[in-house]
């Protein structure tokens, strides 16, 4: 989870939406989650193939200076948890 601050709101909206293109254009990029409340706490969770790919989006130099520039300005606190998921169910109402 993570708490957005009140600056930058501006800066915030065009670094994410870079961040979500980039992300798209990276080898085991599966998908990625959001959802952010008005209260700026929200959560994203990216899907990559394999850890390799993960951790090379981790290290990845625009994505690690916009990270930067998070903890900066745009978070106030947050959580990262990496974890494998084994098995992923969807239902949708006929």
């Amino acid at each position: 989870m993570a708490q957005r601050t009140q600056l930058d709101a501006d800066g915030y909206a065009r670094a994410a939406a870079m961040m979500v293109e980039l992300a798209a254009r990276q080898r085991g990029y599966v998908g990625m989650d959001s959802v952010r409340g008005a209260d700026g706490l929200g959560i994203t969770i990216s899907y990559w193939t394999d850890e390799a790919s993960a951790k090379a989006w981790r290290d990845h130099p625009d994505h690690a200076e916009i990270r930067d520039a998070g903890r900066d300005r745009w978070y106030s606190d947050y959580s990262l948890h990496v974890a494998q998921v084994i098995r992923s169910y969807d239902w949708k109402k006929p």
